[in-house]
Order: C-alpha cells, then sequence, then structure tokens
C-alpha cells in the first residue's frame, strides 16, 4: 500500500469498498448498467466527477466496477489508484474498439494480449529500451476459456492504444494492420503498464463497435447496454480468480 493518504481527489472511498477484482469500463453509465444488471447488493462506493464505482456480489462473489473515463491518462489515474492506493490486484478493462483487420468484424470480442501505442506513457519510467505492455496470463486464459464456453466470436493478439481519436495521419491505420494489430483503443496500454508497475494484473476486453476499414458501426446505445457477452466473459473470469 502507498502512503498515499484516502480518499483521493478522484475515488471518494476506502479500501475495503472494493473487492480484490474491479471491471473497469470507460463509460459511467456502463459501470452503472453492469451493476443493475449482473451484480446483488450492489453499493455506489464512488461518483467523483461522475465517474460511478459499484461494489456488489456475482454469484456469490465480491466484485467491484468502475469507470475509467476516456484515454490513457485518465484510465492511468484510477488504475494506478485502484492498484497502489486501494488494494485492488485484478482491473479487467471491458470496452469498444475500432476493428483494423478484415478478420474481425463488428461485435466481435477482442482479447488484447498486449497493447501497441503511440503514446509517450512509458517514458515516466525511464526504462533503457521499449516496455511492450501485456495482459496478465492467468487472467487471458480464464477469460478465453469462458469465450469459448459461451461459444462466441472472439480474437486474441495485439490492439492499438492510440492517443487520438481523430488522427490527422491518413495512412497509420495501414501501417499497424500491416503488423497485424487487430483493433484500435484508447486506454489498454496505460492500464498494462499501471498492473507491471504496481505488481497488479491486468486485461483488456474489447467488443467491437465499428470497423475502420469497412465503415461499419453500432449505435452509441448498443454501446452502452447489449455488450453483453464481453461484460459476462469479463465477470466469469473475475468469479474464477482466487481471493
Amino acid at each position: 500500500m502507498s502512503d498515499i493518504l484516502y480518499p483521493t481527489p478522484h475515488i471518494a472511498a476506502q479500501p475495503a469498498d472494493f473487492a480484490r477484482t474491479v471491471l473497469m469500463p470507460g463509460d459511467p453509465l456502463r459501470a452503472a448498467f453492469i451493476a443493475q444488471t449482473y451484480l446483488e447488493d450492489a453499493v455506489l462506493v464512488n461518483n467523483v466527477r461522475g465517474i460511478q464505482g459499484y461494489t456488489g456480489l456475482y454469484q456469490g462473489k465480491r466484485v467491484s466496477v468502475m469507470a475509467s473515463g476516456m484515454g490513457m491518462p485518465s484510465i492511468g489515474i484510477y488504475s494506478y489508484e485502484l492498484f497502489r492506493i486501494f488494494g485492488v490486484k485484478n482491473i479487467i478493462r471491458v470496452g469498444t474498439a475500432g476493428a483494423i483487420s478484415p478478420d474481425v468484424h463488428v461485435r466481435d470480442i477482442v482479447v488484447a494480449m498486449g497493447a501497441c501505442t503511440n503514446s509517450n506513457y512509458a517514458s515516466q519510467y525511464r526504462l533503457p529500451g521499449t516496455f511492450a505492455p501485456t495482459a496478465s496470463y492467468p487472467l487471458m486464459k480464464t477469460a478465453i476459456d469462458a469465450a469459448q464456453a459461451k461459444g462466441v466470436r472472439y480474437h486474441v493478439g495485439n490492439c492499438l492504444s492510440s492517443d487520438t481519436f481523430y488522427c490527422d495521419d491518413d495512412t497509420a491505420v495501414g501501417q499497424w494492420a500491416k503488423m497485424g494489430v487487430l483493433c484500435i483503443e484508447m486506454e489498454a496500454a496505460a492500464l498494462y503498464m499501471n498492473a507491471a508497475r504496481c505488481g497488479g494484473n491486468a486485461l483488456a476486453l474489447f467488443t467491437v463497435s465499428d470497423h475502420i476499414l469497412t465503415g461499419e458501426v453500432t449505435t452509441a446505445e448498443e454501446r452502452q447496454t447489449s455488450f453483453t457477452d464481453m461484460m459476462e466473459i469479463a465477470l466469469e473470469t473475475a468469479l474464477k480468480e482466487k481471493e
């Protein structure tokens, strides 16, 4: 645990308010949806800046869900504080991504084994080289097993965590795609780096909400409430984690 006092400027809670595992969507409304749909006796434990966090029971096991906001600076703050200050051991991002691989389709699930990035986030560690952010293998294996059991269409591979949603370089997507990157999102690399630095475990799961190459898209309402396969895979992963 850190010597930083709680509550922090971003999380008005105590360490005991959070479960060992936290599901982390970007959207606070998706956090509320997960809590209201899947958790018994869910209690709101944080609402600073509208970043809703809940703790409740999933099939008798204590699980938390809290939003991260958008982008690596935002998830960097919340995941760091959860790992370092509030004693959380596992964070599972449940988000959306834009596909850039012809093999990946809208509504497919991507399990992010690794997270490439165009961010400068890793420079803070002053490493004599380039850090490769990766998922925690036990979480990833459990999630893959859960996806297989559900019979959903899923892919395992690299994502790109981008600092830019609107990129001025219209050749960038093709450059990443040629290296086998499956999709683009904006948070996983920072989450994986924080887990590595803080001694925690992390995994990012995405439902593909749009395809950047084909132009196929889902609605904002679908992104908020209908990507339930991904949510259930994350919850099953949390259920199987040891206390």
